[in-house]
């Protein structure tokens, strides 16, 4: 998953693509196919989990591996409407009628009922601290969903525009929010300038000086198709929002350093825990984050994860870790209310689970070996010397 908010946004899910969560970020009315026993759930099945504007979620469950899958059953899943790219499921339990499994890549489960008929299956998803009702439908033929092409990447050296666009504004009760690849589409949905300006530039939003009144309250769906082939990568879609920005809201502005108050990402007392990363050294990151809150990154160099802390925190993050070259890590902790804010996320309060994670100052230094700190130190920031709302489509 992109960042995304990708973000970055990306949890949901850069990533890219990502889920993203992230968001992290994910009807019925098939034909059941009925000849098969209510044991046997090979096949596909599919519904609409009800989270924010609804996904439609489509899985293909297969026979297992014998010894390499003792459950029986393994699968791959789709969220169509978000991304092309299949998510594997390595093993599908069944007791009974009770359906299992899990998704450790993605720190995602589900738990469904099999009807009597063995053609529907009631259920729950639960991704982090939320939990969606999931029903699954057995399909065939002509009622199945198609699942979209997936998207080759865009080439590396390629610099892209939108071919199309249209703008226009949003309602900011909704529910689907993010910057999103969806097929050929690169969107910006249900976001203020304030917050496209931070995902373009890479900045939290305390770094970017002298916008108007509406520019962080005005949400705009922003939506179209670049004038390259394949799926933009961050640095990409990032590109294609700042040239947007410049074409349709006018804007204009300009680079300084001031004094802010801003968390300093330092290798703790130790060393830090990280992989070193086998991935192109040239190539994009690629990190997922969700709100539930787990953060996977890869290929990633410690001045982007500084970037996608951005997202978290309530203030900008500087690195001054001094690893150079690029990462791979996972990290995985028990957010607060102060966390998250800067995507309109609500966290919930926290339980009495004596399993649960170590909040982020502490599972940072224990997981990855390297510490947050709250200084005042230099750090960019964008003046903004025009915009305006944007022109007609």
């Amino acid at each position: 998953m992109m960042r995304i908010v990708e973000l970055g946004r990306r949890l949901w899910i850069g990533g890219a693509g990502w889920l993203v969560v992230a968001a992290m970020m994910l009807g019925l009315g098939s034909v059941p196919l009925v000849a098969q026993t209510a044991q046997d759930i090979a096949g596909t099945w599919q519904g609409t989990m009800q989270v924010g504007q609804a996904m439609r979620i489509v899985v293909k469950i297969s026979k297992g591996d014998g010894a390499a899958n003792k459950s029986g059953w393994k699968g791959a899943l789709y969220s169509i409407d978000s991304s092309n790219q299949a998510t594997a499921i390595p093993t599908i339990t069944l007791a009974g009628a009770n359906a299992k499994f899990t998704i450790p890549a993605i720190e995602a489960s589900y738990q469904g009922k099999l009807s009597a008929d063995g053609a529907s299956m009631a259920g729950m998803w639960t991704q982090g601290l939320n939990s969606y009702a999931l029903n699954l439908t057995r399909v065939t033929g002509d009622s199945a969903w198609a699942i979209p092409e997936p998207d080759k990447p865009m080439a590396l050296d390629a610099d892209p525009t939108y071919e199309v666009v249209t703008i226009k504004p949003s309602d900011p009760n909704d529910g689907n929010r993010g910057f999103q690849t969806r097929g050929r589409h690169v969107r910006a949905a249900n976001e203020t300038v304030n917050d496209m300006i931070s995902f373009a530039w890479g900045i939290h939003v305390k770094q970017i000086v002298g916008g108007p009144a509406w520019f962080s309250t005005d949400h705009y769906f922003v939506d179209g198709v670049p004038d390259a082939p394949g799926r933009p990568n961050l640095t990409q879609f990032r590109s294609m929002i700042r040239k947007v920005l410049a074409d349709r809201f006018g804007l204009k502005a300009h680079n300084e350093q001031r004094e802010l108050s801003v968390y300093a990402l330092t290798v703790a007392k130790g060393g830090s825990k990280l992989t070193k990363s086998l991935g192109n050294p040239n190539g994009p990151p690629n990190d997922n984050f969700s709100t539930s809150a787990y953060m996977k990154e890869t290929n990633t160099t410690m001045g982007e994860y500084a970037k996608a802390m951005q997202y978290v925190l309530d203030r900008p993050v500087v690195d001054q870790t001094g690893l150079e070259g690029r990462w791979d890590f996972l990290l995985k902790w028990t957010p607060d209310e102060t966390q998250f804010t800067a995507i309109g996320a609500r966290i919930p309060a926290p339980s009495n689970d004596p399993n649960a994670a170590p909040g982020l100052f502490t599972a940072i230094q224990e997981q990855i070996g390297l510490k947050l700190e709250a200084v005042k130190a230099m750090a960019d920031v964008i003046m903004i010397d025009h915009v305006e709302r944007p022109s007609a489509n």
